[in-house]
């Protein structure tokens, strides 16, 4: 190489001086030079002679002058080329600057505007050339200049003139390959004579994705092993590896590295489109799937047989990787995972699974205390994190590293390995909301109201509003999930006791929620990019969403059957490495009505009796109870009970109707009818006689209905008040439809009773800065207001004779408050009569209701009628198994 170097300087020397080498490449030696005539900097770059010499440096030269036509403010031009003595060179500018390999080896990664850029100048570049028929086939890092910040790409064409010089054939004489393993196409690695534009469009996406992650998308100890995982393999999802990327970007470039080239891009400037998120909308369904895929017969045939070195120097790697990939990608299993003898599951009212992102940890709920639990996949027994009493709804950190979680009002999170509880925000829904840990390092939860979602620092601080509490019409929001880069979340918005649900998204970009999928109790969004959702009847499906509209992109698949859930609530976790675990079987959603003493002990009233009983109220002689009931094919209706063993018979018909409420006399009963345009109130005799009677009709929906003693009067709670959940008013059943308000402030009232006399409103409220209960005069509401309880209070219920109020306190204690009217309202005492946790809750509506002869109505809890523990299935591979489902 010294002496052919010395006769190119002597043959130059009247045109370039040569200065130094600046580096040697796979196909040239590069020396830093002066265009004497011109005086400016050039780069000479000089055939190596042992590649000359295979192709002939004549023929190269004639093939290489093509490049010489390209004129484009994004490539580097070709100055001159020649012969001297059988060494073959060509002549470039000299760019001021570093290539991108430098500043990649410098950064390791670059910030994504930098990233787009680069890759749309290059895009730019390659279009260029495409159209004037000129393919590259080698971009890689080394071969984008950066010059003021701007791409230059080099060696345009350089790979083709060897190509089509004749070295293409007869590359295993030098030892060399055209192209660089880690950005080579498929078909390229492969040996293909035919090389298109796509070539060059899957190397970019390469590139694309090592500014972007840091290193390329395959990697190996040889070539062989690399090309093999280029055969072989989809990338690793980019947003999974760096989620602040927007998913418009890691979609263009995932498409742009498709295995058949007619999966791609069609051009180059197709993919500039879609970096700036222009263009058809792609997908990328199987672009995360952890598995390697499988590779058709023909396709075998072609790399194990094609042409050139490169098919043939990697086949036995292959073979041998191959071998490795299977035996490193087992099948997917199903097995049952026990919890020990010392804890069990506690599903009865929250989602109580979490699965770290690596399935290497699962977090429960797990005894009586409500305390978090975590099981090592490879241990036999969990262990208790202390500190976590009456904690629900977990959730791990996008690290793994934390779970959140609700206890007691407040969201707190506690590190996996166990520590102290950590409060990030007041004011938290307990029960019902959750929260969702977003990779932008913030959580989306529930506030105490349920009506809106709120957003706060993973390390604590300001509380902001993600959804306003006015947007959905008094809807109970919950069970929120995340999306990818914090673009948003799914969460459930849940009706009337989640007799009505449905799951929405909020964009977190706009603020704006749109509904998505009605009777759904909850749904995730998969690194297939699809969207995973449980139905209320415990099917699970999957559909492909798209993440750009937010919306979903094509028909569902049904993938499991028989979800565990309580109160709408689904026990189902996944991880990012493919890992599922969900519960089967546990408590129904039947209950039965139970008696209660005033000592807390229960009998249930008829043992036969059972049913998903919505709401209930005893008739004024205690012998009847209305009941709404949900039945399949029927919807909601309200039936009547006669207790104790007599004749359950169906009331109303129309499958929307709830919340029972009785006639003074006895002979009727009112409900809500739950309709598209407000709220109505009807009502219907209780021998069947006549038709249903429109009561009252309002704008917005009512939630809770009571028949005022005197008849004069429906009492009713409504959605969307002035604090956006409940505002008490009465409205005349003598035809004259005027509004009263009764309880309307800026604050939430809920659970209207008017006492036996009907001189009297209770009410719950949190004006106090949680739900008390409070009374005030009926119908002049105006005329005083006294609060009962003192420690947290709920769900008031009167007394048959109107000498107590009962509610629940904030440990959900049935308490019994001495009532006085005269000479004023006064409250002697209060009494905790019993635990009444146990019982269904029900957070907006009362749980519980008083008969004639004193004793308590309670709805037991599901597991009184189905003892059933849940049981949890783990399956592993999962995604392998989703990919079957879907593969046509």
């Amino acid at each position: 190489m010294a002496e052919a170097l010395t006769r190119l300087t002597t043959s130059l020397a009247d045109r370039y001086r040569i200065e130094r080498e600046l580096g040697q490449g796979g196909m040239a030696t590069v020396y830093l030079a002066e265009d004497l005539k011109h005086r400016r900097k050039v780069a000479i770059k000089v055939l190596r002679p042992e590649l000359a010499a295979v192709i002939g440096a004549e023929r190269f030269l004639r093939e290489i002058q093509t490049i010489a036509t390209l004129q484009h403010p994004h490539i580097l031009g070709l100055i001159d080329s020649g012969e001297v003595n059988g060494t073959a060179y060509y002549v470039m500018p000299f760019v001021e600057g570093e290539s991108l390999r430098d500043r990649l080896n410098r950064e390791k990664q670059l910030p994504i505007v930098d990233a787009v850029r680069i890759a749309t100048e290059v895009a730019g570049a390659l279009d260029y050339a495409h159209r004037h028929g000129v393919i590259h086939r080698d971009i890689k890092p080394e071969n984008i200049l950066l010059h003021d910040g701007s791409a230059l790409v080099a060696d345009f064409g350089i790979a083709l003139a060897v190509s089509s010089a004749g070295g293409g054939s007869r590359m295993t004489e030098t030892g060399m390959s055209l192209g660089t393993p880690h950005y080579m196409s498929p078909e390229q690695a492969m040996g293909e004579r035919e090389i298109t534009a796509r070539s060059d469009v899957y190397a970019l996406g390469c590139v694309t994705y090592e500014m972007l992650v840091g290193e390329p998308p395959f990697t190996g100890p040889t070539a062989q092993a690399i090309v093999a995982r280029v055969m072989t393999e989809e990338p690793r999802s980019i947003m999974l590896q760096r989620r602040t990327v927007p998913a418009e970007v890691e979609a263009a470039a995932l498409t742009a590295m498709a295995k058949l080239p007619a999966d791609r891009f069609a051009s180059a400037a197709q993919f500039a489109d879609a970096l700036a998120g222009r263009g058809p909308v792609l997908t990328t369904r199987t672009r995360a799937i952890p598995s390697a895929l499988p590779i058709s017969v023909a396709w075998r045939r072609r790399f194990f047989l094609g042409s050139g070195l490169t098919a043939f120097a990697v086949a036995v790697g292959v073979w041998g990787w191959l071998r490795a990939q299977a035996l490193s990608h087992p099948p997917v299993s199903r097995h049952y995972i026990t919890l020990g003898d010392s804890v069990q599951l506690q599903t009865a009212l929250t989602p109580a699974l979490a699965l770290s992102p690596d399935g290497s940890r699962l977090a429960f709920v797990g005894d009586s205390l409500l305390r978090l639990w975590v099981k090592q996949r490879d241990a036999l027994t969990p262990v208790v994190l202390p500190g976590t009493e009456h904690a629900t709804i977990p959730v791990f950190s996008p690290d793994g590293q934390w779970i959140a979680y609700t206890a007691d009002g407040h969201l707190r999170k506690v590190r996996a390995d166990g520590g102290a509880s950590i409060t990030l925000a007041d004011s938290v829904a307990t029960g019902f909301g959750g929260a969702a840990w977003l990779d932008d390092g913030t959580l989306i939860f529930t506030g105490s109201s349920l009506l809106g979602l709120h957003r706060v620092s993973a390390n604590g601080g300001p509380v902001t509003i993600a959804l306003a509490d006015t947007l959905l019409g008094g809807a109970g929001l919950g069970q929120p999930t995340p999306l990818p880069h914090a673009r948003g979340v799914f969460f459930q918005a849940c009706a009337s006791g989640c007799v009505t649900m449905s799951m929405h998204v909020l964009d977190l970009k706009t603020g704006q929620q749109k509904l998505l999928l009605r009777d759904v109790a909850q749904a995730w969004y998969l690194p297939t990019g699809d969207i995973l959702y449980v139905r209320r009847d415990g099917v699970a499906l999957i559909a492909p969403f798209n993440l750009s509209t937010l919306e979903i992109a094509g028909p569902a698949v049904p993938v499991l059957e028989g979800v565990s859930q309580s109160q709408s609530r689904v026990q189902l976790a996944w991880s990012v490495s493919g890992m599922l675990v969900y519960g089967i079987g546990g408590p129904s959603n039947n209950v039965t009505l139970e008696r209660v003493g005033s000592n807390g002990a229960a009998e249930v009233i008829d043992p036969a009796w059972t049913g998903e009983f919505n709401s209930f109220a005893a008739s004024p002689d205690g012998g009847r109870m209305a009941v709404g009931v949900t039945t399949p094919g029927a919807g909601l209706n309200i039936w009547i009970k006669h207790l104790d063993r007599g004749p359950f018979t169906r009331l109303t018909f129309s499958g929307r109707d709830r919340r029972p409420a009785w006639s003074p006399d006895g002979r009727q009963v009112a409900f809500i009818r739950d309709t598209l345009n407000g709220g109505d109130v009807y009502a219907r005799f209780v021998d069947g006689t006549g038709s249903d009677r429109r009561l009252a009709h309002l704008d917005r929906a009512i939630q809770e209905v009571v028949w005022s003693p005197d008849n004069r009067w429906i009492v009713v709670r409504t959605d969307n008040g002035a604090a956006g959940n409940g505002d008490i008013l009465a409205i005349g059943t003598s035809g004259d439809t005027t509004v009263l308000p009764l309880a309307v402030s800026s604050f939430t009232e809920l659970h209207p009773a008017l006492s036996p006399d009907g001189r009297w409103l209770a009410y719950t409220s949190n004006e106090a800065g949680r739900n008390e209960v409070f009374v005030r005069p009926f119908p002049n509401a105006e005329g005083g207001r006294w609060q009962v309880s003192n420690a947290g209070g709920s769900e008031p219920v009167w007394s048959v004779d109107g000498k107590e109020l009962y509610f629940l306190d904030g440990n959900n204690r049935l308490t019994e408050a001495k009532i006085v009217t005269t000479p004023a309202f006064a409250v002697p005492e209060l009494h905790t009569r019993f635990d009444a946790s146990r019982f269904s809750p029900d957070a907006f509506h009362q749980l519980f209701d008083v008969l004639k002869d004193g004793h308590f109505v309670f709805a037991g809890a599901a597991g009184s009628v189905n003892t059933n523990q849940v049981k949890l299935i783990e399956v592993d591979n999962w995604f392998a198994d989703l990919r079957a489902r879907l593969t046509p």
